[in-house]
């Protein structure tokens, strides 16, 4: 069964020039876009998205980093998709991801780590409506 997961290309991976390396990774990867846009998070809307992580100590520069320019949330499909997409882009700290990953390829560091993965199928289809509405999931349906 196909299901689905949201990645954000953060603002370090716009700033860098690399949404379409990145993109092509995940698509190679199999992948299927759902959804894409690109999107410049406000305060409020950082906060809410990372509320989970609200008491803890990085919150406050996690929200800022958010915020510091654009970035690109997907929704993407592929059977075990969260599993799968947290496999593509490695551990969070680039230094520990296996040789491959996106973060690996990328990230400079554990804040700046490039994309965002979900990291539960409840947490995925919380945090895609975050971003897309349905009727914008089922416009852009491919099969």
């Amino acid at each position: 069964m196909n299901n689905r997961t949201l990645a954000i290309l953060k603002p370090d991976c716009v700033r860098k020039n690399l949404i379409g390396e990145v993109v092509k990774i995940i698509s190679e990867a199999g992948f299927k876009i759902k959804a894409m846009k690109m999107t410049r998070l406000t305060k409020d809307s950082a906060g809410g998205f990372y509320e989970i992580h609200k008491e803890r100590p990085f919150f406050v520069d996690l929200v800022a980093y958010m915020t510091s320019g654009p970035c690109v949330p997907i929704a993407l499909e592929k059977e075990n998709a969260v599993a799968e997409f947290r496999k593509l882009i490695g551990a969070t700290d680039p230094s520990k991801a296996e040789e491959g990953t996106i973060r690996k390829l990328f990230a400079e560091s554990i804040e700046q780590n490039i994309v965002h993965g979900s990291d539960s199928d409840e947490n995925a289809a919380i945090e895609i409506s975050h971003f897309f509405s349905r009727k914008e999931l089922l416009e852009n349906y491919i099969k």
